[in-house]
């Protein structure tokens, strides 16, 4: 896709300052430009590279006035890096902006779906699907039987979307993502042998959740799994069977939530975080990464480490971790003294 300098500004509401027909192609940062592409000043750092970039067009400040000759066409807007983010957007939308069915695809008897329908090459859609308008799923996806989408929610290449799952509007859901496996749920005989618990619920997706690539959510053994409004996950997490995540919670990659903990809203959990089942966690808290967590934490609390401790109760007792050798040496010289004291006052 090509762009103007007129076009960009007029998308920004800025002022050209040089070619309105200057195009460009391509981004890059404002050290690394050449010849087609389009970049932005904002950081006072980088202002040398105003003079010697090779980027066609820079978006700067409206109070930039260069000090000597540029080659770059301006655009001068009221925030340069504002600016450039929401060109970012519009670039991201412009590129996303696909409809039609692609084949070959299949979908099944009884599905449904709105206007401006995206359905990649090699997709399947299950029986009595239900998909919402503007609807974006990218090639090799896989939508099970009875799966609802809703309005303007893109599941990128390669996902897996079981059975019964319900996602709302304005989702993401990336690459290598499984959403409604089978929980984990066996039970052993008396002689140790293992016999599969049936995984008859759901995921519940609700609105504006991002999911990062390859993460999992398995089905609820009964009643539904569930990922509330806002939720945001990063790649490789692992969500078991018949959790629930509260609304505007954000989790790092590599983290698993064991089956049926309940996690409240606006956590931050860290990346490697590791929960164990049936606990609730409160709204509000904050677990560093790499901490592991096997009880109940309140609203609002910050933890840290394996089993998880308070946050400041850890930093203050990783100071003594570090010195455990030379506080063990210590103590063993004074164990010695004490034992010459009370061998010479038993002497």
């Amino acid at each position: 896709m090509k762009f103007t300098a007129e076009q960009i500004a007029g998308i920004l509401e800025g002022e050209v300052v040089g070619d309105p027909n200057a195009t460009v192609f391509k981004l890059s940062k404002i050290e690394e430009g050449s010849e087609g592409s389009l970049t932005f000043l904002a950081n006072p750092k980088y202002l040398n590279y105003i003079y010697t970039t090779q980027a066609t067009i820079t978006i700067v400040n409206n109070t930039f006035t260069p000090e000597s000759p540029i080659t770059t066409t301006l655009i001068k807007v009221e925030d340069a890096y504002k600016s450039f983010s929401k060109l970012l957007e519009y670039y991201n939308q412009v590129k996303l902006m696909k409809s039609g069915i692609e084949q070959p695809s299949v979908i099944s008897e009884g599905v449904t779906y709105g206007e401006n329908l995206y359905l990649g090459s090699f997709c399947y859609l299950g029986k009595n699907v239900t998909i919402g308008e503007n609807v974006k799923i990218y090639p090799n996806s896989f939508v099970g039987d009875n799966v609802s989408i809703g309005d303007n929610t893109i599941i990128f290449a390669g996902a897996r979307i079981y059975s019964e799952t319900e996602i709302g509007k304005n989702c993401v859901i990336h690459s290598g993502s499984i959403i409604g496996s089978d929980g984990f749920g066996f039970v052993p005989n008396e002689e140790g042998v293992y016999s599969k618990v049936p995984q008859i619920g759901n995921v519940i997706i609700e609105d504006n959740v991002d999911i990062g690539s390859c993460t999992t959510i398995d089905r609820a053994t009964l009643g539904s799994t569930v990922i509330r409004k806002g939720v945001k996950l990063d790649n490789q997490i692992q969500i078991a069977h018949n959790v629930e995540i509260g609304e505007n919670t954000v989790i790092a990659a590599q983290t698993g939530v064991a089956g049926s903990t309940k996690i409240g809203s606006g956590c931050q959990i860290g990346g490697q975080v590791g929960i164990v089942g049936h606990l609730t966690i409160g709204n509000n808290v904050r677990i560093q990464a790499q901490s592991g967590v096997s009880k109940n934490l309140k609203d609002g609390e910050v933890v840290q480490g394996t089993p998880s401790l308070g946050y400041a109760e850890f930093n203050k007792s990783y100071v003594h971790f570090k010195n455990l050798p030379k506080i063990v040496s210590d103590l063993d010289t004074i164990k010695k003294q004490v034992t010459n004291e009370n061998s010479i006052n038993n002497g």
